[in-house]
């Protein structure tokens, strides 16, 4: 019995013995799946972008999109002014992506797999963003046409030296303080200073590559920005000029909802969002 006893206890001392061994090699096991898993969604979230930057830098398209908008664009001015003003006439345009180019720093992320704010502040400190197609012709002519320029930007407001540095470097007229509103600190939007001009001027037109560089669509949902676009219609391509940016804007906030999500669910709500066509 003793002996029986002693062989029932070293049995269970080693059944014991290999379940903590299990779930030790199991738990790893696990730990190492999630890590692979997270690993590859940054990877798979860094890759992403690559065609949307590719298109971006290299097509004729891309130019010939940029173009089109400064035409219409002069056109609308002309045919504005020729109508006449109550107040002096201005026009108001944003910056990134809209009169500067900032995709070199769009790649970079790309290349290094990292995000937002990885080198943003030595980017904008450089002042070496280069200009988009037609812009700086087009701004010219609204000079010499005696339009108030105002380039409105969300940048930080701590990069205004850098900014119009930048805008100077490239020729761009009325590159100064009075004419270039950088975000404040706690600002939101860009309503209060779209009013700041429109207190002293006619705003004949508009420039921007995001919905929210036009007033009216501050903060809204996927659905509703989508309704509001198809109900000011008539406004884009008259009052509005809008450029294309497949590389980042509030279009991406909004289909997360405006919340922070982790890379994997930002993976699968861009999935959840697209129409898929049903074979």
């Amino acid at each position: 019995m003793k002996i029986r006893k002693k062989f029932l206890s070293m049995s269970t001392v080693a059944v014991m013995s290999f379940s903590l061994m299990a779930a030790v090699s199991t738990q790893a096991h696990a730990q190492e799946y999630s890590s692979n898993s997270k690993e590859q969604a940054t990877k798979t979230f860094a890759e992403e972008p690559v065609m949307a930057d590719a298109w971006f830098q290299t097509s004729g398209e891309a130019e010939a999109l940029y173009y089109q908008g400064y035409n219409i664009g002069k056109m609308r001015l002309d045919a504005a002014l020729k109508k006449g003003t109550k107040k002096k006439p201005a026009i108001v345009l944003d910056l990134d992506e809209t009169v500067l180019n900032n995709s070199q720093w769009e790649a970079l992320l790309v290349k290094t797999g990292k995000g937002y704010p990885y080198e943003w502040d030595k980017f904008m400190k450089s002042a070496d963003s280069t200009a988009l197609p037609g812009a700086v012709d087009f701004l010219k002519h609204a000079d010499k046409k005696g339009v108030d320029i105002y380039y409105i930007t969300n940048r930080a407001e701590k990069y205004l030296e850098p900014t119009i540095k930048n805008l100077q470097k490239l020729g761009i007229p009325q590159a100064n303080k009075d004419h270039v509103f950088l975000q404040k600190p706690n600002e939101h939007g860009k309503q209060s200073r779209r009013a700041r001009v429109a207190k002293d001027h006619d705003i004949l037109l508009y420039f921007g590559d995001q919905l929210t560089d036009f007033p009216g669509f501050d903060g809204k949902s996927l659905k509703d920005r989508n309704v509001a676009v198809n109900e000011d219609g008539n406004k884009f391509g008259n009052k509005f000029i809008i450029f294309p940016n497949p590389m980042y804007g509030k279009w991406e906030d909004a289909l997360y909802g405006y919340k922070n999500k982790s890379v994997k669910q930002k993976i699968e709500l861009r999935k959840d969002q697209l129409q898929y066509f049903k074979p």
